[in-house]
């Protein structure tokens, strides 16, 4: 797979493992050239619990990409998320030796070197620091400060923060699969790139990740990314409740949820009934769909208002934090009927369902648009983005202009203020990208 152009993302998820190859068209649109999907085997709540068998479904997914696609595949970037992510905000400056110099990348670097020395808990290590807002010498609010002039930095960061050993286990499952480990993102974040629009991230806006073993929140205002979380509750947990509630097994009680559940009781009507097939010649069972609505109404309740209890906490019912754009609902647990209208009923926030098709080329078929496959084609979006920053040409580019910076001429450096920040940002994130590589391969 030598196309520069081409990435692939691995979404290691709870009841899935999706691998999927895209490329960038003539347009800008993202094309899906390849999918493979396997049953996920290994995975509890986000976390590898059985790496033998994490790695054959993460191999059979990647087989299947390789077939569908006619590619080889080496290298991927790998989605993280679980129950052990927990997000935190904190505060740091650094006070600057020459303050008749302007504000450049550096200082920002040197800032954000700082807060990945906090100490965190045992075994844990920091994944994302992510600046909110700068301040330059008690000026507060300001989002860019590259080219100011000032003595003290100073910055509020959202950091968010996993388990070193549970992190250490993706890393060990993709390597043992024969495959590189391209780069590592947070599964939010790239479920936000794949549905949010711009104008919703600068509005405010709350993005809900409904998977099979957890619940993702993503919390986004002014183009920013504020907030993070996530819920040990998803899907397998509804199917769970109605495996117990209905006496059924497992594969019957997937299906019932799939084909006739509903978030809201109301709408079913107390003679719709559903027969299920008998164990070993056992007589069949009937099950009403009101109890069956009953029974996942009662469970996606309580996923919502803990997530909704996260909402608060960002602080929404502040007019300042206020998230213009609602609720956006994805993951394969958005699928579920009438749960819009149960999350805008419980939360009173415009809601709608998110399909990663915003960034698609117009050909994709249904079935990749589906709100299944946010996860992984927001993992391969973040890719091309990363592999078309870091073009040879653009590499130079920083070359020179960190050339011209060292030699401190005044004029030359003000007009380039403009790029500086984008190449800082990426060049930022891909230096801890190769430090986390660097730290699996000490670890084997």
């Amino acid at each position: 797979m030598e196309n520069e152009n081409i990435a692939v993302g691995l979404d290691i998820g709870t009841t899935k493992i999706v691998a999927m190859i895209g490329k960038n068209n003539e347009y800008g649109k993202m094309e899906i050239l390849g999918i493979g999907k396997s049953k996920s085997l290994g995975v509890h709540r986000g976390v590898v619990n059985n790496i033998t068998q994490t790695i054959q479904s993460i191999q059979q997914a990647v087989q299947d990409a390789e077939t569908s696609s006619g590619l080889k595949i080496e290298d991927v970037v790998v989605g993280i998320a679980g129950q052990h992510i927990r997000s935190l905000q904190h505060s740091d400056y650094i006070t600057r030796s020459n303050s008749d110099e302007v504000i450049d990348e550096e200082d920002i670097e040197r800032l954000c070197n700082q807060v990945h020395k906090l100490v965190m808990l045992p075994g844990e290590e920091i994944i994302h620091v992510l600046p909110q807002d700068f301040k330059v010498d008690g000026q507060a609010e300001i989002k860019e400060p590259i080219g100011m002039y000032g003595g003290r930095l100073e910055a509020n960061f959202h950091v968010v923060v996993g388990q070193v050993s549970s992190i250490r286990n993706i890393g060990r499952c993709v390597k043992s699969t024969g495959l590189e480990l391209s780069g590592i993102t947070l599964e939010p974040l790239a479920s936000a790139n794949a549905v949010l629009s711009q104008e919703e991230k600068e509005a405010g806006v709350a993005l809900i990740d409904i998977g099979g073993g957890t619940t993702d929140l993503a919390i986004f205002k002014d183009g920013i990314i504020r907030h993070t979380a996530v819920i040990p509750f998803g899907g397998n947990v509804i199917t769970e409740d109605i495996k117990e509630g209905c006496s059924i097994i497992e594969k019957q009680a997937e299906l019932l949820k799939v084909k006739f559940g509903s978030a809201w009781p109301g709408e079913n009507k107390d003679n719709e009934i559903v027969s299920i097939p008998g164990l070993r010649g056992r007589e069949p069972k009937e099950i009403t769909l009101k109890n069956l609505s009953k029974i996942i109404h009662a469970r996606v309740v309580e996923i919502i208002e803990q997530v909704y209890l996260e909402i608060k906490n960002y602080g929404h019912e502040e007019q300042k934090k206020k998230l213009i754009a609602g609720i956006v609902l994805t993951g394969g647990g958005s699928q579920l009927q009438h749960l819009k209208q149960l999350v805008e009923y419980i939360t009173g926030m415009d809601t709608r369902i998110g399909y990663p098709n915003e960034h698609l080329a117009g050909n994709s078929d249904s079935e990749t648009t589906s709100p299944l496959y946010a996860t992984a084609v927001g993992l391969v979006l973040n890719s091309l983005e990363n592999k078309h920053r870091t073009t040879p040409k653009e590499m130079k580019a920083t070359e020179a202009t960190q050339e011209e910076d060292s030699n401190e001429e005044m004029e030359s450096s003000t007009p380039e203020t403009a790029e500086e920040p984008k190449v800082e940002r990426k060049r930022f994130f891909d230096k801890w990208a190769e430090k986390f590589k660097e730290f699996l391969d000490n670890a084997e």
